[in-house]
């Protein structure tokens, strides 16, 4: 499909000038912050009228932007309110506090990493969920959010392939998560242990290991085998012996992240400019 605009119009002009709506856009975001004013206010004042169509085209590309990152916040704020009972004073208390805003600022700060449905959605939940839900501390769920930002659909669906396996190896969440039969010297083997190493080191998967009846991990028994049955393979990135399980803040991230709550009212998002 064909763009509205030039393969360029992303780019500001390299020589030339801003017109006037541009030099008027420039001064008053100048004039908000202080600092910069003088800077952005040579700026405006350094390029004639004769690009003015260019740069209104530029503007009018980044206001669309933002128009629609503006509408996609919109959207969430109101399905995270559509799920919570706020009929329930601790609910209400939690939504209210200083601790919730800041984890909402925080998030919509970071709103550069949802760049996609699926990421969004995951906001909403950890949301939803933060509001109603006291499990785990607002520190784990500010990392909870760096994570959304950090990892890609690939490594959510890794961590859903774990989730309530009681132990799974790679080879079995690779054939889980639909993918078929790769070389090991191929990009998407060197992909999988890559995404594995991420989940393993930012302590969201670990390997399955016994516990004592106090929850302290119990040392594997050293198994010698003889010099004639080593392999000189070394371990598969599709291995099938090492199990691997969610660490707690891996079973907790699923919870706040991956569980949807169900709607409490029935609500068609339309925003006021298609009204």
């Amino acid at each position: 499909m064909a763009s509205d605009y030039p393969e360029d119009d992303d780019k500001m002009p390299e020589e030339g000038n801003f017109g006037k709506g541009a030099r008027g856009a420039l001064q008053v975001a100048g004039g908000a912050v202080p600092v910069v004013g003088g800077i952005l206010s040579a700026i405006a004042g350094a390029w004639s009228e004769r690009e003015q169509e260019k740069v209104n085209q530029f503007f009018d590309h980044w206001v669309r932007m933002l128009e629609e990152e503006i509408r996609e916040k919109e959207a969430t704020i109101i399905e995270i309110m559509a799920r919570l009972d706020l009929q329930d004073e601790k609910i209400v208390k939690r939504v209210e506090s200083r601790e919730f805003q800041s984890l909402v600022k925080k998030t919509f700060r970071d709103w550069a990493g949802a760049e996609s449905e699926e990421k969004r959605v995951l906001i909403r939940n950890l949301l939803s969920n933060a509001a109603a839900s006291d499990i785990s501390s607002d520190d784990v769920i500010r990392m909870f959010i760096d994570w959304i930002s950090l990892y890609s659909e690939l490594h959510f669906k890794v961590i859903g392939a774990i989730y309530n396996s009681n132990g799974i190896s790679r080879g079995a969440v690779w054939r889980k998560i639909g993918k078929g039969d790769v070389r090991e010297d191929s990009a998407d083997a060197d992909l999988y242990k890559l995404l594995i190493r991420d989940l393993s080191m930012g302590s969201v998967i670990r390997q399955h290991r016994e516990t004592d009846y106090y929850g302290n991990f119990v040392k594997k028994a050293n198994i010698k085998s003889s010099s004639g049955g080593s392999s000189k393979m070394l371990t598969s990135a599709f291995d099938e012996e090492e199990l691997y399980v969610l660490t707690d803040l891996g079973k907790n991230f699923v919870h706040y992240a991956m569980n949807e709550l169900a709607p409490r009212i029935e609500y068609a998002y339309k925003p006021e400019s298609e009204s």
